[in-house]
């Protein structure tokens, strides 16, 4: 029975993965904050603060895991490299260790598209912090398995969608085509964005975790090639069966009107107009068999999980106002 340690086991990306590891007969530790799982007492819990070093190596003196997968980040306060080394060393201190996985995103690469797993990672003053701390995590990481011999492997995703995401993302894009609602497009809409179903990622994470290529290594994750904001608003109304309409709008005139990325009025969903980066995503096919789930699949599945869910009644006065101030000439 392999004895698996899950930084973070309650959310998104954790309850995919406990899932997948529960089914397959895994011992199964969580290690987070607040007491209580979704999984009760087939899981045990360990809890303490990710950030606080101290506190992670305190938690984990005497405890033995085969496999760790880490894939906590911080949004309020950030996660450095600091805190996610602790755990590393914590963990390899309890002999036994195989692997530990490290869930990082391809904003480690700081910019730019169609991404190699070997490219640069953004440099530690990257002005996003976001970027900057994943990108500092995976090289102090990669420095413990040269140095040490601490076998790590770094998993980067896109944008993560599918059912029970907390993120206000295909919802967002679904209140509205279901309302008959134009949908706003910022700019021509031909940023380029990549996805990747959240099973994909523990399906990934497991892979990674039992593969000895996969030692010292990041792998790219997502659907390729990418799609434009266009075309993703366009795939999420078929998979909702529905038509859509489109309200394109410069940014220059969202942002005066107070439009949102990271927080309400929203204009695209959560983070979902950002600069583009995309990678390649060829050597988790090649090295770990990863043939991502289709992005309209994965979308038609996240929509039956959608219609299955009580929600509340979306504000779109902010929308009718800005819709309102631009007029009907730019909704087709």
């Amino acid at each position: 029975m392999t004895r698996s340690l899950v930084i973070g086991g309650t959310l998104f990306i954790g309850q995919a993965l406990v899932r997948r590891l529960l089914e397959r007969g895994d011992e199964v530790t969580i290690l987070h904050r607040s007491p209580g799982t979704p999984f009760g007492d087939r899981v045990r819990e360990l809890l303490c603060d990710r950030n606080e070093a101290r506190a992670v190596r305190e938690a984990l003196a005497g405890m033995a895991f085969d496999v760790v997968f880490d894939n906590v980040y911080d949004w309020e306060r950030g996660t450095p490299a600091g805190p996610v080394v602790a755990a590393a060393r914590a963990a390899a201190e309890g002999g036994g260790l195989k692997r530990y996985v490290f869930v990082s995103s391809v904003a480690a690469y700081g910019g730019g598209v169609d991404h190699e797993d070997d490219d640069a990672l953004a440099p530690a003053d990257h002005p996003e912090r976001y970027a900057r701390e994943k990108a500092e995590s995976e090289r102090a990481l990669f420095q413990l398995h040269r140095e040490e011999g601490i076998p790590v492997t770094t998993i980067r995703p896109p944008f993560i969608y599918g059912p029970e995401n907390p993120f206000y993302r295909e919802s967002f894009f679904w209140d509205r085509i279901l309302a008959d609602r134009p949908v706003i497009i910022p700019g021509e809409g031909e940023r380029h964005m990549q996805f990747v179903h959240v099973e994909d990622v523990g399906r990934s994470l497991i892979l990674a975790a039992h593969r000895d290529e996969a030692a010292g290594k990041g792998y790219s994750l997502g659907n390729h090639p990418p799609v434009t904001q266009v075309e993703f608003v366009e795939a999420l109304a078929r998979a909702a069966g529905r038509p859509v309409r489109l309200a394109f709008i410069p940014r220059e005139r969202i942002e005066a009107a107070g439009g949102g990325v990271f927080g309400p009025p929203l204009y695209f969903g959560i983070y979902l107009d950002l600069p583009t980066i995309t990678a390649k995503a060829r050597r988790v096919k090649e090295e770990l068999g990863l043939e991502p789930v289709p992005l309209n699949q994965g979308l038609q599945e996240t929509f039956e999980w959608y219609r299955r869910q009580p929600r509340p009644e979306p504000d779109f006065s902010w929308e009718d106002e800005l819709l309102g101030q631009v007029g009907s000439g730019q909704v087709g």
